[in-house]
């Protein structure tokens, strides 16, 4: 008799496991699958080729993108400091960076208010000294979808950095490499996959975020109205019209994430 139903990555699945993970795969897909059963097809040419539609959107990639680089900027050295660096209170930094993760958008966006508008504690200063104001504008688009998107990033590197073997980090120390060509050399292109994945979360969260955009930065069509804020506009007005529009912001994620899971992320480690 096989046992190969026994084996990991055997064909048998024993029903104790195959009955939930079926509910879990129903649940996840029947929301999606209804939508494009109720999307209204014969109308989804007009309501596309109107200009506040085609700017949200446009709006909304350039806003997920500019977030997903700034989170690759200052995210990838948190990552490491909290991967590689030990000091006291290293914990609750750690909880404090990923308390994005758990906290309501909408709390994110009075925080943001708080922080860096203008009568904030930072953004007074901005106001005062340099005469920038961020509530409102796109930059404050920017600024929010970073918030709730970066920690996806570290959580995926930082893991991987764990993960890592740091001999070879080590060994090239000892050869007098540098710390930081080190981590330009070796640890980054170690970890790259890991990159990948998270910029590819990251990018996704920054596109759908809701909550701490409208709350810091408004919802002003041309300026800081992106796709899931003319979405929240359309199904109080019309809400067959704003599946039509859900249905193209579920079409942009599942092309992106499909295509980059296919071609960068073989082998990443996703959290």
């Amino acid at each position: 008799m096989s046992s190969s139903s026994h084996r990991p990555g055997g064909r048998g699945v024993p029903a104790p496991i195959a009955a939930p993970a079926l509910i879990a795969l129903v649940f996840l897909v029947l929301p999606l699958v209804a939508m494009l059963v109720r999307a209204p097809w014969r109308d989804l040419g007009r309501l596309l080729s109107q200009s506040d539609v085609m700017s949200a959107l446009r709006l909304s990639l350039e806003c997920a993108t500019a977030a997903t680089a700034i989170s690759l900027l200052l995210g990838i050295p948190l990552a490491w400091v909290l991967a590689r660096v030990r000091f006291p209170g290293i914990g609750v930094i750690r909880a404090l960076v990923m308390l994005p993760l758990v906290l309501p958008p909408v709390v994110g966006g009075i925080a943001l208010l708080l922080a860096l508008g203008r009568n904030g504690i930072v953004g007074r200063y901005l106001d005062q000294w340099f005469g920038v104001t961020l509530p409102f504008t796109m930059a404050a688009v920017i600024v929010a979808e970073t918030f709730v998107a970066m920690p996806f990033l570290i959580v995926s590197v930082e893991g991987a950095l764990r993960a890592s073997d740091r001999d070879i980090e080590e060994a090239a120390v000892t050869l007098g490499a540098s710390r930081f060509t080190v981590f330009r050399r070796i640890t980054l292109p170690g970890v790259a996959p890991s990159i990948a994945a998270g910029a590819v979360l990251c990018w996704a969260r920054a596109l759908g975020e809701f909550g701490a955009t409208i709350t810091f930065a408004g919802n002003f069509p041309g300026t800081t109205q992106t796709m899931p804020l003319k979405i929240y506009e359309a199904f109080q007005l019309n809400p067959q019209a704003s599946v039509a529009l859900g249905l193209v912001l579920l079409c942009v994620a599942v092309a992106v994430l499909t295509a980059l899971r296919g071609q960068w992320l073989r082998g990443a480690v996703v959290p």
